[in-house]
């Protein structure tokens, strides 16, 4: 019997049309002969959409054509069995009622990869693909998470985090900025991916402009020491608590200061050499950018970023596949952990491919892994037996 997949996408994100082509070129990788997918489009409101063209990555042109042609739906448990029923129901007939086994969220950003998702996933009580709510919000949140790595003696870059309260006295916020960090320093939404939202800014004057547009995606910023002569250099890790691996290190290319939306989906797709491309037709996501694999590193560095990127996908408590962004210095050859992806843009299955694994491959145990935290979750008590409330007084409570 083939094990049935909610495959979750899109949402309230500004990586929406990302998470769309990340999940539908998954799919299109999927082994037919052991899953029986049903691709779940999130709108931007955050519903549920399900329908015959919602796996087309053609329909996406037309929103409003496609949901007008699909079904809202909404995920439940009934009985321990879990569906995807139409909402709202029908008075007369004729409901949508989708059994599934495990739900496979394919999404990136905020108020979905951040652990909201995945939240509501783990209340309804469905297995589900990929980082706990923990690691996820975690992972999502690049204050909490060069804290957690900084306390693992992890290395990350000097940072400072300002909120909107901060916000409304810029001359405190940048005096602060330059005796703490000093020019050049990198501006960044702190819980937004793709670089979204993200400035260099070398004076005073740039530093204003990198705040107000960071603010424009979210009401919490980092500053950060900007390293001028940089690589990144990028590492994924597949598995969980018990068993982590780490890829083949790639080096992405980019055409700025920093690797830029642009960059990362809309380069053109052709790649340098070594680079592995597939995907849904109209894009191949982060498949695009331009990449070395190997990375042109020496073998002691290689293996110094992939023994800390199993070390950060341990200390946050990962599961699934996730990517690792690195910064090295080319100036003082100090290498830094820049940031966790929990749920990287085509699932960096290249990185995979270069390691002799198929995307197939990679998707099978993506759910074997999911499927095993079900199973071990089973044996972990949530309730304890106790006659409380039968002996509580109530007295004085509101009648």
């Amino acid at each position: 019997m083939k094990i049935r997949i909610a495959l979750i996408f899109g949402g309230r994100s500004v990586e929406h049309e990302v998470s769309v082509i990340s999940a539908l070129q998954a799919m299109a990788n999927m082994d037919s002969e052991k899953y029986e997918i049903y691709p779940v489009y999130m709108t931007k409101e955050n519903e549920f959409y399900y329908g015959e063209k919602t796996g087309d990555i053609e329909a996406y042109r037309q929103i409003p054509s496609l949901l007008s042609s699909s079904e809202r739906v909404i995920l439940i448990n009934d009985n321990k069995r879990f569906y995807l029923v139409n909402y709202p129901s029908k008075k007369f007939g004729g409901n949508t009622k989708i059994e599934v086994d495990i739900a496979f969220p394919v999404v990136h950003g905020t108020n979905v990869e951040d652990g909201t998702l995945m939240g509501h996933l783990k209340t309804i009580g469905i297995p589900f693909v990929g980082c706990d709510v923990t690691s996820a919000a975690v992972g999502m949140d690049k204050y909490l998470q060069k804290t957690a790595f900084r306390y693992n003696d992890i290395p990350v870059l000097d940072c400072l985090r300002f909120t909107l309260a901060d916000y409304s006295d810029m001359d405190s916020l940048a005096k602060k900025t330059e005796e703490k960090i000093g020019y050049p320093v990198i501006v960044k939404p702190v819980n937004s991916g793709s670089s979204v939202g993200i400035m260099v800014a070398d004076d005073r004057n740039g530093l204003i402009k990198a705040v107000d547009n960071a603010f424009l995606f979210t009401n919490t910023i980092l500053i950060e020491k900007a390293v001028k002569n940089l690589r990144e250099i990028n590492c994924s890790v597949l598995g969980d608590a018990a068993d982590a691996k780490a890829s083949p290190c790639e080096e992405p290319f980019h055409t700025d200061e920093i690797l830029s939306y642009e960059d990362k989906y809309l380069s053109g797709g052709k790649g340098s050499k070594g680079s592995k491309e597939t995907g849904a037709s109209g894009s191949k996501g982060m498949a695009s950018l331009q990449r070395k694999i190997p990375a042109d590193i020496p073998d002691e560095l290689s293996e110094r970023i992939r023994e800390l990127s199993v070390k950060a996908f341990k200390v946050l408590d990962c599961s699934g596949v996730v990517r690792f962004d690195f910064i090295l210095d080319e100036d003082t050859k100090e290498l830094f952990l820049n940031e966790i992806n929990t749920i990287p843009g085509s699932l960096s299955f290249y990185l995979w491919e270069a390691d002799g694994m198929s995307y197939k491959e990679l998707l099978d145990r993506l759910i074997e892994l999911a499927l095993k935290r079900a199973r071990d979750n089973r044996r972990v008590n949530f309730s304890f037996e106790t006659n409380l409330l039968d002996k509580a007084s109530f007295s004085g409570a509101k009648k």
